[in-house]
């Protein structure tokens, strides 16, 4: 078995965060019951431009892999009847949604622990499930610059900047994933359930980790650093060479002293040399990195990697991501999987990297919205043929595909 083959997920997720979250779970093999509302079309990322095609985008594909879909309209009576049909027989409801909103449409531990006692209610939110921002939608964007984040981030003379990915919800989807399963195995000792509630905000802020910790005691306040520069360690940054840019860092004394071999001047890492420790260093970082530069500048960026790698002085090229995807290290960590797709054919993607035992992942395509209507009801619920009848009848699933509606 998958290491969470026997866990079964009620997911009403959409767009990127909550789905990143789940889809490790759903690759571990977790059972992730996407609960799509039929009145707006389903997830929200099915139409993530520029790559879609009608209910089709390589945006959803990328969070929804090895997961089932069902459309339910849980505004009406009939809709919540066969969710709490479902919440009597799965481990966890997962949600992303508006602060407030779990508790409105009734999906918190305390409005269904009469369905089952050991349910695990599991809300990533913009800003939480209390505070003065809980009625906030909270994005990445927004969470980026609220938390610090893009004062961080670029140059010193340039903008506040974002990071090229979306990393407040990518993290969050993971603390999610953490939280959820933190909650499941409690629940499974003691037999009761319980709400977690998990933000995009406490996320973020969370995040700024040790230059907080320096703020809070020490008074320190972060600011953008040159070309990358690690607000302490020197050097630790990005470097240009002849024909483009690579990282070089000086974690640990050894390192540096290796690296003033390689560029020639070896006596910058005897004692007594200004730039002998760390403290010498960070003092002198604007004189000893300029020294660095005009150096790195002689040299092509493979040229200077032929001889750091061997060193072993912590270093690498700045790839563009065409390049990450093509680096031989990815290929040989099985990075890149594959699966098949009725309108895009062969779909490539990075794999999870989360990794449990030795028995690799299997992949499964997004599913299209409702695909699973039928194995939910008889497979997952039992329901028979009339109920249904009468559940889609009175509107439990809309009008969509897949539902007989």
């Amino acid at each position: 078995m998958k290491p969470l083959e026997d866990v079964r997920i009620i997911s009403l997720e959409q767009y990127g965060a909550g789905p990143f979250g789940s889809v490790h779970l759903a690759d571990l093999g977790a059972e992730v019951i996407k609960i799509e509302d039929p009145r707006v079309g389903g997830d929200v990322g099915r139409y993530v431009p520029p790559y879609f095609s009608g209910e089709d985008s390589l945006f959803f594909e990328t969070f929804n892999r090895n997961k089932r879909s069902l459309s339910l309209d849980l505004s009406t009576p009939a809709g919540r009847e066969v969710f709490e049909e479902l919440v009597k027989v799965s481990d966890v409801v997962y949600s992303n949604l508006r602060g407030d909103v779990p508790a409105k449409i009734g999906i918190t531990y305390d409005q269904l622990k009469h369905l089952n006692p050991a349910i695990v209610c599991c809300s990533l939110t913009g800003f939480g499930m209390t505070g003065p921002r809980q009625k906030e939608p909270g994005y990445d964007y927004v969470l980026q610059g609220l938390a610090g984040w893009m004062d961080l981030t670029g140059e010193p003379d340039g903008p506040p900047t974002k990071s090229g990915l979306s990393l407040v919800d990518f993290s969050g989807g993971y603390v999610a994933a953490l939280s959820l399963l933190a909650g499941l195995h409690a629940a499974r000792r003691d037999g009761v359930g319980m709400d977690c509630d998990v933000s995009l905000y406490d996320t973020a802020m969370g995040m700024l980790t040790y230059p907080a910790t320096w703020h809070l005691n020490a008074g320190y306040t972060p600011t953008r650093t040159r070309h990358s520069a690690h607000p302490s360690l020197v050097p630790f940054q990005a470097f240009e060479a002849k024909d483009g840019w690579f990282v070089v860092g000086c974690a640990k004394e050894k390192f540096w002293a290796r690296l003033a071999d390689v560029v020639g001047h070896p006596e910058w890492a005897e004692a007594g040399s200004p730039y002998g420790d760390f403290s010498g260093r960070q003092q002198r970082q604007a004189e000893l990195v300029a020294q660095l530069e005009e150096i790195f500048k002689q040299r092509t960026v493979d040229e200077w990697l032929g001889e750091l790698y061997p060193a072993s002085v912590p270093c690498g090229p700045i790839n563009d991501v065409p390049a990450a995807l093509r680096e031989e290290h990815t290929i040989a960590r099985n990075l890149v999987v594959e699966t098949e797709h009725p309108h895009y054919g062969t779909v490539k993607q990075v794999a999870s990297p989360v990794r449990v035992g030795t028995e690799p992942p299997t992949y499964r395509r997004a599913p299209q919205r409702n695909e699973d209507f039928g194995w939910v009801m008889d497979d997952v619920l039992g329901l028979d043929a009339e109920r249904v009848a009468r559940l889609t009848e009175d509107g439990a699933f809309g009008d969509q595909p897949g539902s007989g509606a």
